[in-house]
């Protein structure tokens, strides 16, 4: 408390703690209104701060009083503290309607803000945006496309504000926070979908079927030049190269062109390999589904990650933020044809394998980079060498870049998943995610081809992440008959969201709901033996079957630990009998496989 009041009463800023900046000044600066109809709380504030919950809901409405015939505002959720997660439509001719939109022959935008809650620069530059199409400033902006905009996904970590949230940002002055009211993160639940904020955005995807999705974050990390800085899946990565294509050679040299012509310095998405040497390289990520990024690239969803630079003042990153949303207009526009040929492609195309997991290759490519000097100093406090940023431009002409290009693992692509139907949670979560999920009637019997996987061998987390206890575990795939299939649900997976279905349902993916836990009862077996039962049971059983009895005497006489553990002998028989639980360490949802 003491140290708190001293900082807030010192003349200097909570920066001081942060490296000193490179001066700025830009061509978007004109952008900013201080007074005026609509001026921003951010405006009002010089560029310092944003508003709180409630003033940004007043603010939405606002906007749509000032422009009822192009803005209207609806609910497309509510968080588990019982706030509503507004959206703002905005469309030319009071087109509101998915169906409408859908028609009007423009592409449709959806800008996500505050999914975490303390990088929060994209609602204030969308606001400042619609302020200026309400006003007529900006009318051209609405003739390109249609706008869905969410200015807080993370409404209950947005009220969690405090001058004391993230302390590698700069601005604003009060922020949210990272996670929501459960201590969940938002863009950790894509596949899982433990959240009601990210079920209510997949929800808006999938009703409205936007050509772009664009979320907006601010980075943690490393110092360098950029201060806009964005990426999607690269195409030897992607899931979806046809898409990246577009991204990468029409839409984001506008966006670059825009930014930069307007005082700004756009840069790819990366991360340091080593945050107190910036020298050893890169990280060129290459995300999964569990964040937005990775969904959109399996699910066929052309979708953008800004991570704004953390170390860079509010003001100018959220002025940055604005240009990027106009250079992306401009080119989803232009380009929309050719981007909306790549999606129809992408979801028509489902492989007969798949890369679920990728690991950092060894030897690194180079890339040229804006950096920034630092140098190296002996610690006292953390008892190491630790990095200091001198705020002075450093250009590097051959930085390492490590990407995710090594395949760690790939899957073969089942034809069908079929689930029982005691598990409809998992059914609801496959229809939030566009999944196509068919109802079995009648008296279907399975044939040879259905396959179920065993596990081998697990291990659960030793701690929770997520809130979860995610399991990783290897598999042999065994054929099972006699299984009546009548009430099950079956899932093709050549549909426009197969790739993800098969994400979601093969338990060896890393984001599948069997690593995230959903089917940890069967890792339990709740019938039991008493040895005064199996013993004689036992004993009738090996008489009976001569190759079992073999086996077992191989097994006493080749293992001296298994011979010597009573509780391992008697485990080994019990589950050759008819007594033992059938569906103990089974995956419950079946495969079939096409012939090959």
């Amino acid at each position: 408390m003491i140290a708190s009041m001293i900082m807030l009463t010192a003349g200097l800023s909570l920066n001081a703690h942060l490296p000193p900046l490179i001066p700025w000044q830009g061509k978007s600066e004109q952008l900013m209104q201080t007074k005026g109809p609509l001026t921003t709380y951010f405006e009002l504030s010089e560029g310092a701060d944003s508003p709180d919950y409630q003033q940004t809901m007043a603010f939405v409405e606002r906007l749509v009083a000032a422009n009822p015939t192009q803005f209207k505002a609806v609910d497309i959720g509510f968080s588990r503290s019982g706030r509503a997660i507004k959206m703002l439509i905005a469309s030319e001719q009071s087109q509101f309607s998915a169906s409408m939109l859908k028609n009007n022959n423009k592409p449709t935008l959806l800008i996500q803000a505050g999914i975490h809650a303390g990088e929060i620069d994209g609602k204030d530059a969308a606001f400042m945006m619609l302020r200026d199409i309400a006003l007529g400033k900006r009318r051209d902006l609405l003739s390109k496309v249609n706008i869905l905009f969410i200015p807080i996904l993370n409404v209950d970590g947005h009220e969690r504000r405090s001058r004391y949230n993230r302390i590698n940002q700069r601005g604003p002055v009060e922020m949210g926070f990272r996670t929501n009211a459960n201590n969940l993160n938002l863009n950790r639940d894509y596949t899982k979908l433990d959240t009601p904020e990210v079920s209510a955005v997949l929800k808006v995807i999938e009703q409205y079927a936007p050509q772009l999705y664009l979320d907006v974050h601010v980075t943690d990390g490393a110092d360098y030049q950029y201060d806009i800085t964005y990426g999607f899946t690269p195409e030897f990565a992607s899931e979806s190269p046809a898409i990246a294509r577009v991204l990468e050679s029409k839409i984001k040299p506008m966006i670059d062109g825009q930014l930069s012509e307007h005082g700004h310095i756009p840069g790819p998405l990366v991360f340091a390999m080593d945050k107190r040497d910036f020298k050893k390289g890169i990280a060129g990520w290459v995300a999964g589904p569990r964040f937005s990024n990775g969904w959109g690239d399996l699910a066929g969803v052309p979708t953008i990650l800004v991570e704004n630079h953390s170390l860079k003042p509010y003001k100018q990153r959220v002025l940055g933020t604005y240009v990027l949303y106009d250079g992306l207009i401009s080119a989803l526009s232009e380009h929309h044809r050719e981007l909306e040929e790549a999606i129809a492609y992408e979801q028509s195309q489902v492989p007969k394998q798949l890369v679920v997991k990728r690991n950092y290759a060894e030897k690194p490519d180079f890339i040229t980079f804006k950096g920034v000097a630092y140098k190296h100093f002996d610690s006292a406090i953390s008892g190491q060498k630790e990095a200091k940023y001198l705020g002075k431009a450093l250009d590097y002409e051959a930085l390492p870049i490590f990407w995710q290009k090594d395949i760690a693992l790939k899957v073969d692509v089942p034809e069908y998943f079929y689930i029982p139907p005691a598990y409809p949670h998992i059914i609801e979560n496959l229809k939030i995610h566009g999944i196509e999920v068919q109802k079995i009637g009648g008296q279907l019997k399975n044939n040879a081809k259905l396959k179920q996987a065993l596990v081998e061998q697990h291990d659960f987390a030793k701690q929770p992440f997520e809130g979860r206890f995610r399991v990783d575990a290897s598999f042999r795939l065994v054929a099972v008959d006699d299984v009546d299939l009548a009430g099950w649900y079956k899932v093709p997976t050549q549909q426009a969201r197969g790739e993800l279905a098969t994400h979601l349902l093969h338990p060896q993916a890393p984001d599948s709901f069997f690593s995230w836990g959903e089917f940890n009862t069967i890792f339990q077996r709740t019938e039991y033996v008493e040895n005064y039962a199996l013993e004689p049971f036992a004993r009738s059983m090996l008489k009976e079957n001569p190759a079992m009895a073999l086996e077992f005497d191989r097994k006493i006489r080749e293992d001296k630990t298994f011979a010597s553990d009573p509780k391992a002998r008697m485990e080994w028989l019990y589950a050759q009998t008819p007594y033992y639980d059938n569906a103990y360490l089974k995956y419950p949802i079946l495969m079939s496989f096409k012939e090959q």
